[in-house]
């Protein structure tokens, strides 16, 4: 309890004295209603228990100053408010994401309370209807059984109890699309039908055989919405003589299921090879091998014969993870034994062993590699970046890496400033599954595992709701407000309303690359401004009908640290278009404090469904972070409309950038910054930041349509010695037109008369 000395400061500046006794008396008074309302809200059994404004955007008539905005009466906290001006009329409303059935409204009012106020729904935020209405409002907290609908809500105060503003500790709202009742599911049970779980006992032919049918059905389902997990329980598997060895298509996860990737072993290869249109040898690439990992065991390379003996192919492009691997043996990140021109364009490594050979780079024109111990390195391209890599290549990155004659682009960290490993899935001594939760690591170097386990903490299965496509968002949502964590198996899953993360250190694991599209353009996830919450191995796609944000992570300007416990997206991957044709103004949002962004690919689709017109997929930008001290690592983001990264926080890091602009813009009037600036820049720091690092970060064009389409600079960013770039880079790929220059006016064009790439080392 507080004294007066600890009231808020824009309750004193208003000179109301309060004597301490009264000020404990009011709390406990507005403590025992809010304990009415919420056994109030648990008794109406039509009605949910997921607040459906919580962390919503939230806009006021008027502010009694900064210090209370709107946002402060949707943030869960109750020790946050949001204050009007001393007048009539004024009001309080709530952009819900989407059209929501509302049943119950929460007012927990400060003393400066509405004594005549309506609570309105709206579908357009201008045509209202009053779903309550009273003239005698007695403050406190009152709990209000309305019926109603709309995407928006508002309260409408026209006239106050006091001589003060109106001022809201909290407004709530209920609806029957947020839990409508539902009880918490089952924790545990069966991982379903498409997580296929071997066993070294088991005959290798038949494990052979499973491997090779889902491989043939996955090799070319890019688009398709079969997907599976595939799981090795502790053991050896194959041998010199008679190897194990396999392909990995798409929507594939293979995954050792001991506690440390030694645990399970594999003689043979795993491997990812190049994709031939129509069969012919010469149109071979690698450059839409997308949606597969490989994670947490041992590869000992042996077995295959001619032109791939010696060598495990791990030939991919974007979301495409190596994590918690020991390949002992040759790995090769390009097929060139599979027809030409074996193009590959991007991947991600990271606490990984590589031994006894080497890492072929080929023709990867960018490859991210983090806390991994490497044995060699053979070359770059345009964009190699190691963070926390011990036996790196050294830094090398000059203003003609890439060129003809010029040093490889080696953009090399000794350490990896902040990390935390993603979530996995093991069995225990017992034969139990477990989720083992990765500790966060700061300023660290190689692997996680090499000197003892992974630092971290482990979850029984039982903590978990496990998720299967059927599962209803209702559900989903009740085992959340019950303090569950979330599996999500392999599947397809549409979400009809938000999924409402509101406790802290929640984990959210997918199996089999699970992907989720909300139906009635809602955000799909929503995270509140809290300590701890894993996100890892799941696919964001946009829906048929457009939606503000795919995912919103935190409070839009809170001050909430969460570095001891950040939160962290790890191979969280987000898709406007290809399977499902959709559109989201903006895919991801990050409002949060010192979280970390580990390996995403933010994906405005150049093919697949709805793909391929300036009309089609819409979609403005792919993340904005408006997080203070937010880090990414392994971060691309392509093909937006607008500026397609947006970052507004101080003391924010990227490591590792890559990018290539949208290709199908007609004309270079529809695609312009301002009536002086062409095109959009691929990530845009806001004028206000004053402190901000990113190292190996490129950006490329290839417009399609035939049109002279420009973009004036690839990275825009405020001149001051805070805001600093390494190691940045052009290229242009093909078609017309081009980038004018690298960052701020600064750095060579690229076209067809000089294709880059064009590098800038330092900026400013």
């Amino acid at each position: 309890m507080r004294s007066v000395a600890y009231l808020p400061a824009g309750r004193r500046s208003r000179g109301r004295p309060l004597p301490a006794l009264i000020a404990v008396l009011a709390l406990l008074l507005a403590a025992l209603a809010a304990q009415a309302g919420v056994a109030s809200r648990a008794a109406a059994a039509s009605c949910g228990t997921t607040d459906l404004a919580l962390n919503r955007p939230a806009t006021a008539s008027s502010l009694e100053n900064s210090s209370f905005p709107a946002s402060n009466a949707v943030d869960g906290n109750t020790g946050t408010r949001w204050s009007s001006a001393f007048a009539d009329p004024q009001w309080l409303q709530v952009d819900l994401g989407s059209t929501q059935t509302v049943c119950q409204v929460v007012l927990n009012w400060e003393t400066a309370s509405g004594k005549a106020y309506q609570i309105q729904t709206s579908n357009d935020a201008t045509n209202w209807t009053t779903v309550y209405s009273t003239t005698s409002g007695p403050g406190g907290t009152e709990t209000l059984n309305v019926s109603g609908s709309g995407r928006y809500i508002r309260m409408y105060g026209t006239q106050r109890n006091t001589q003060w503003g109106y001022s809201l500790w909290e407004f709530s709202v209920y609806g029957s699309g947020s839990g409508g009742g539902t009880p918490p599911p089952p924790t545990g049970g069966s991982l379903g039908s498409n997580v296929i779980v071997f066993d070294p006992s088991m005959s290798q032919s038949s494990i052979q055989s499973q491997l090779n049918s889902i491989a043939n059905a996955q090799g070319g389902n890019e688009f398709g919405t079969a997907r599976y997990a595939i799981l090795f329980k502790p053991g050896t598997y194959g041998s010199t003589a008679n190897p194990l060895i396999f392909s990995v298509g798409f929507y594939e996860s293979v995954a050792g299921l001991g506690k440390n990737p030694g645990d399970t072993v594999i003689n043979g290869t795993v491997d990812v090879y190049n994709q031939c249109n129509g069969g012919v040898q010469t149109q071979c690439y690698a450059t839409t091998n997308f949606w597969r990992s490989l994670t947490n065991l041992t590869v000992n390379v042996t077995g295959m014969t001619g032109c791939y003996a010696g060598d495990d192919f791990w030939a991919v492009s974007q979301a495409a993870p190596l994590r918690r691997v020991h390949i002992n043996g040759n790995l090769s990140l390009m097929d060139y034994c599979t027809g030409s021109p074996d193009w590959a364009s991007g991947g991600f490594v990271a606490d990984s062993q590589f031994t006894g050979g080497t890492v072929t780079n080929g023709s990867q024109q960018q490859f991210f590699t983090r806390n991994s111990s490497l044995d060699g390195w053979s070359n770059a391209v345009w964009n190699q970046v190691f963070c926390g890599d011990p036996g790196a290549p050294a830094q090398s990155f000059a203003s003609n890496s890439g060129d003809s004659g010029g040093p490889n682009s080696y953009t090399t960290l000794a350490t990896c400033p902040v990390t935390r490993e993603a979530p996995y899935l093991y069995l225990d001594s017992g034969g139990n599954y477990q989720v083992f939760v990765p500790s966060t690591q700061t300023n660290s170097s190689g692997p996680t595992w090499l000197n003892g386990g992974t630092p971290g903490v482990s979850l029984p299965l039982s903590t978990f709701f496990v998720v299967q496509p059927s599962a209803t968002t209702d559900q989903i949502n009740a085992a959340l407000a019950a303090g569950d964590n979330l599996l999500f198996t392999p599947g397809v899953y549409q979400a009809p309303s938000t999924i409402n993360v509101t406790n802290p250190d929640t984990k959210i694991v997918g199996l089999g690359f699970p992907t989720l599209v909300p139906s009635n353009g809602n955000t799909t996830l929503n995270i509140a401004d809290v300590d701890g919450v894993n996100v890892t191995g799941v696919i964001f796609d946009a829906g048929p009908v457009n939606s503000s944000t795919l995912v919103t992570v935190g409070t839009a300007g809170s001050g909430v640290s969460h570095a001891a416990d950040p939160v962290t997206l790890d191979d969280v991957f987000f898709r406007i278009g290809g399977a499902t044709a959709g559109s989201a103004t903006t895919a991801l949002v990050d409002n949060s404090n010192n979280s970390l962004i580990d390996d995403a690919w933010i994906w405005r689709a150049d093919h697949g469904a709805g793909a391929g017109g300036w009309t089609g997929d819409q979609s403005d930008t792919g993340l904005v972070v408006n997080g203070n001290n937010v880090l990414a690592t392994g971060l691309a983001v392509e093909h937006f409309q607008k500026n397609e990264t947006v970052w507004n926080g101080q003391g924010g890091e990227v490591v590792f950038f890559q990018n290539e602009n949208p290709y199908e813009v007609p004309n270079q009037a529809s695609w312009m910054s301002s009536s002086t600036q062409k095109g959009y820049p691929a990530l845009y720091v806001a004028p206000g930041v004053t402190s901000f690092q990113g190292y190996g970060m490129g950006s490329y064009s290839y417009f399609d349509q035939g049109q002279d389409i420009h973009s004036s600079m690839a990275f825009q960013a405020p001149n001051n010695a805070g805001v600093q770039f390494h190691d940045l880079l052009t290229v242009f790929l093909n078609g017309s037109g081009g980038i004018d220059s690298v960052i701020n006016g600064t750095g060579a064009a690229v076209s067809s008369t000089f294709g880059g790439p064009s590098d800038v080392v330092s900026y400013p």
